[in-house]
């Protein structure tokens, strides 16, 4: 992984706290190269996450796609370079359950200002819970 500063990179090598929000995720990344255009990540969906019928709330599946799709397109950036999801979609295809969940994001087009990329996200068991679509602003370095 690059030595570049770059808040993706940093917390990638675990060389600041993370956000609140990538910690309440449980989020980790499990591979990420500069310039891939594509992360794996992990995240640990906690039982605070469950609605009534005690599988993980829509929403925190979105949430974890977006940590997907974005560092997916941060990866493609240069240092001091940023990204803003202006578009997510996910499309639900199973309930996910409490535990260890796992996801891969990519770029599948790249502007100079906008990239496009995907997601997909499965549960312990292999079994895929979740694809989602984003639309990602491309912020250059000042």
């Amino acid at each position: 992984m690059s030595e570049e500063s770059h808040p993706f990179w940093e917390d990638v090598q675990e060389s600041r706290p993370p956000s609140p929000a990538a910690e309440l995720l449980g989020w980790k990344a499990l591979e990420a190269e500069p310039g891939s255009g594509k992360v794996r990540m992990q995240f640990e969906a906690r039982p605070e996450f469950t609605n009534s019928t005690g599988h993980v709330q829509g929403g925190f599946v979105a949430a974890m796609l977006d940590y997907c799709v974005s560092p997916a397109a941060a990866t493609t950036l240069p240092p001091g370079g940023r990204v803003i999801t202006l578009e997510l979609k996910a499309n639900f295809l199973r309930p996910a359950g409490v535990g260890t969940l796992v996801g891969e994001g990519r770029v599948v087009h790249r502007g100079s200002s906008v990239a496009f990329a995907e997601a997909e996200l499965w549960d312990s068991k292999g079994a895929k819970v979740a694809t989602g679509t984003a639309t990602i602003l491309l912020v250059s370095p000042p």
